[in-house]
């Protein structure tokens, strides 16, 4: 075992054990991150360290880069700074933060959230899934806080195995409760992006203010509607299925191989094949088995376009594309409300397939029949 610690003027500046193999070793002392630029990792010119505020402040003002700290490895604990969030657009803190591929993230969405106490989408978390910021199929974790960009906003995040609180200025109440966090590591640094100012910079390794490790329950575990069990082919670069020629698409042959949904029934492509600069699309099916002949409504959320076919019938295609006037509700978000619609079901077995495209950000999918009379559907 290595501990790093660090001395500036006699005083501890900041200090996390770091352990060899990958391990977390916790203390219960508060420990002060220098905010000095040794001891971080950035791009030339980026960053500019102060203290003519009478406390030391890392600026950030070119934004398009990350600002890693470094030799730290942090888990379960609680962060604790101050942050101007001076970027027009986003301001983020990274947290278990492995590389730019693999992360946990909490921002501030300032467009929205300056000026605008109650707009629901002022502050966000999210996973980053092999390079994929997850926002988008995400909506249950963006909520609305009271904070500015000209004066210092206080913020505490706790982290404890899967769960994490966030306060954001009114330290009586959490601003966002996240029951499951859903990247894939669980310890690392920290880094930011987006212009800010931040001081104060804290991190108490193990104090998790009695916060519980395990995950929440998911809200959809027993409700048998959603369709969880799919088979899923390889992604390509066709597009035709999203546009009006689709007839015999769906009866191409595909290497399948099985994908089940997560929490919530989400099929999620992005942990398996992460994200890209251009267009993909990809084959998913599943059997749905009628008692008699009938029709069925289905709920649908979708990032970020999708044709459906039923016994080689297509029988809805669409997209969901956010920032523009085709994004469905709730503002481009991958949501059960995206999509209701009619499939017909014959006597028997029905194969009902989705073409999925994407070329922003999460890529996947979430279904659910609106009843099971007389169905039965992939266990």
């Amino acid at each position: 075992m290595k501990r790093m610690l660090f001395l500036v003027g006699g005083m501890l500046a900041w200090g996390v054990a770091v352990v060899a193999q990958s391990k977390v070793v916790t203390q219960s002392k508060p420990v002060p991150v220098s905010l000095r630029p040794e001891h971080w990792t950035y791009r030339p010119g980026a960053v500019q360290f102060d203290d003519s505020a009478g406390v030391a402040r890392m600026k950030v003002v070119d934004g398009r880069g990350y600002v890693v700290l470094k030799n730290v490895d942090f888990g379960d604990g609680t962060i604790e700074f101050d942050d101007i969030p001076t970027d027009p657009s986003f301001s983020q803190i990274y947290f278990r933060w492995q590389d730019s591929l693999e992360a946990e993230c909490f921002y501030f969405r300032t467009a929205r959230g300056v000026g605008h106490p109650y707009a629901m989408t002022g502050v966000q978390y999210t996973p980053i899934v092999k390079g994929v910021m997850m926002w988008d199929a995400l909506p249950q974790y963006q909520t609305f806080a009271t904070y500015q960009n000209q004066t210092a906003n206080h913020v505490k995040i706790v982290l404890s195995g899967a769960r994490m609180r966030v306060w954001v200025n009114n330290m009586e109440r959490p601003t966002l409760e996240v029951t499951r966090m859903e990247g894939n590591t669980t310890h690392g640094t920290l880094a930011f992006a987006g212009e800010a100012i931040v001081s104060n910079l804290v991190l108490k390794p193990g104090q998790v203010e009695g916060l519980s490790p395990v995950a929440g329950p998911d809200e959809t575990e027993y409700d048998p509607r959603y369709l969880r069990h799919w088979q899923v082919g390889e992604p390509d670069t066709m597009q035709e299925a999203m546009g009006a020629r689709v007839t015999g698409l769906a009866k191409r042959e595909v290497d399948w191989k099985p994908m089940n949904a997560e929490r919530r029934g989400f099929v999620n492509l992005s942990r398996t094949y992460g994200g890209g600069r251009q267009y993909r699309s990809i084959w998913l099916k599943t059997t749905i088995h009628a008692e008699a002949a009938r029709t069925v409504q289905m709920r649908l959320g979708f990032l970020d376009d999708v044709a459906v076919f039923v016994n080689d019938r297509l029988v809805y295609v669409d997209k969901n594309y956010f920032g523009t006037p085709i994004a469905k509700v709730p503002n481009g978000r991958m949501s059960l409300e995206n999509a209701t619609f009619s499939i017909p079901l014959q006597a028997g077995d029905n194969v009902l397939m989705m073409r999925v495209g994407n070329n922003f950000y999460t890529w996947g999918i979430v279904a659910r029949l609106d009843d099971l009379d007389g169905l039965s559907i992939e266990r």
